[in-house]
């Protein structure tokens, strides 16, 4: 039996029945991450351009957009619900650097209106199934070496979901997820460079997801070994490095999207830890921002290229800040925390902020890959010369140094009050409990109005 049948008849056939209760459970974490990280970022920078640009596209009125209201059609609501999930990079995302939950949540409420109904136990089940489809062909930073891991592998997520609730067969199902591969793609250069099209390739692999189903569902074909054909995936991402049969193992029973990654702090994965760290020495020492002469930050390689540049003030002072150890640093120890409205454009423009940031040094350091993916050294040099070390070996929600209950809480809360205009008080309380017991609503299609202003 080839990769692509074992994955096609997983995705199509298996039930909520077969599901472990951990996986169900960090689905849920999924959940309200994401729609807390959508209503906080509801008008974040470009997410009121493109829903401007859609509307005026015009089209069937198929999906509900959040918190602004109105409808559209299915992808492209996907779009944009997506764009706003993704805005403030406090989403969930899993090494080394994929972001899953910010799709297939969009994709799964435009899927389910669009196929008029889907009860929540179906819902959480087509979640389940596609995130884990992703999870499985998530491949290492060698092999992405600069491609966003999130518009590579994400994009079969977002169409196994929207397949399996728009109710593809096994066939059909066969042919979105190989014409999705086709639209597999994007650049880490977007991150690097502060720029909007981090959000964007987000919308994208959303909006498509949506699309191959669809087409699949019209009868479009795609390559039927779009995995392990000479030019598939594991071909021309995989580099030819990754042993098919690990991939497939025990599925249904070992769930990799066990390795989600749930951000306690509003940037990019790679500064959890310096984050961390930071606050920590402000808990243990007796270090004020005033005292600190020197700060050095050593990080592994790949975390260096990602986030470990010098800042840089550009068009998108808040994408700047999420994707730079200097700035969180530096905001961590001055702020005593790191929050969204840390990130929000006046406090990234903070003299105090910006001055203490020139002190701080990030430089790489392979040895550090041996003790993992998020370990650092955090040092502080203070002016009468006393010097504070932190260590870090997982960052905080991190697989192996996951967040609690109560943090998951705070998380989306913290997104409630970022609102510039918020939902009311009743709507914002309901949304955890309606999640916590979201396979017993007979339609998903009816939590959608919590989700407006």
């Amino acid at each position: 039996m080839t990769v692509e049948k074992i994955f096609v008849d997983y995705v199509t056939h298996s039930q909520f029945e077969s599901l472990p209760q951990e996986p169900l459970d960090t689905m849920k974490n999924i959940l309200l991450t994401v729609l807390g990280t959508t209503l906080a970022g509801s008008s974040s920078d470009g997410c009121e351009e493109v829903l401007a640009y859609y509307r005026e596209m015009g089209g069937r009125g198929e999906a509900t957009v959040f918190v602004h209201g109105g409808k559209m059609p299915a992808a492209n609501t996907a779009f944009v619900n997506s764009v706003m999930a993704r805005s403030l990079d406090y989403c969930d995302a899993m090494a080394p650097g994929v972001h899953i939950g910010s799709s297939v949540v969009p994709t799964a409420f435009a899927a389910a209106e669009l196929a008029g109904g889907c009860s929540g136990r179906e819902f959480l089940t087509a979640l389940t199934l596609g995130t884990e489809l992703s999870s499985r062909l998530n491949l290492t930073e060698a092999a992405y070496d600069g491609f966003d891991p999130t518009g590579v592998c994400t994009v079969f997520a977002a169409t196994a979901v929207a397949g399996r609730i728009l109710g593809l067969t096994a066939d059909q199902m066969w042919n979105a997820l190989a014409l999705a591969f086709n639209k597999s793609g994007g650049s880490f250069q977007s991150n690097i460079d502060g720029s909007l099209a981090v959000r964007i390739v987000q919308g994208w692999v959303s909006q498509n997801g949506i699309i191959c189903a669809q087409l699949a569902q019209a009868g479009i074909s795609g390559p039927r070994n779009f995995l392990s054909g000479v030019y598939g995936y594991f071909h021309l991402f995989g580099r030819d490095e990754m042993d098919t049969q690990p991939v497939v193992a025990e599925l249904g029973e070992r769930f990799d999207l066990q390795n989600m990654v749930f951000k306690k702090f509003p940037s990019c994965g790679l500064t959890q830890g310096c984050t961390e760290a930071a606050l920590r020495l402000l808990a243990d020492e007796n270090v004020s921002p005033e005292s600190i002469s020197e700060i050095h930050v050593r990080v592994p390689p790949y975390a260096y290229k990602l986030v470990g540049h010098p800042f840089r003030l550009g068009e998108n002072p808040r994408v700047n800040a999420q994707f730079s150890i200097q700035y969180c640093v530096a905001n961590a120890l001055l702020k005593g925390h790191s929050r969204l409205q840390n990130f929000e454009d006046t406090a990234v423009r903070d003299p105090e902020v910006l001055s203490l940031l020139k002190k701080v040094r990030v430089s790489p350091d392979p040895a550090l890959d041996k003790r993992g993916h998020t370990a650092l050294d955090l040092q502080v040099i203070t002016t009468k010369g006393s010097q504070y070390i932190k260590r870090v070996e997982i960052a905080p929600g991190f697989p192996g140094n996951p967040l609690t209950p109560k943090e998951h809480l705070n998380h989306y809360w913290d997104c409630i009050d970022a609102m510039p205009r918020g939902l009311s008080e009743g709507n914002a309380k309901k949304i955890p409990e309606l999640f916590h017991r979201i396979e017993e609503i007979e339609d998903i299609r009816t939590v959608i109005p919590h989700f407006l202003r």
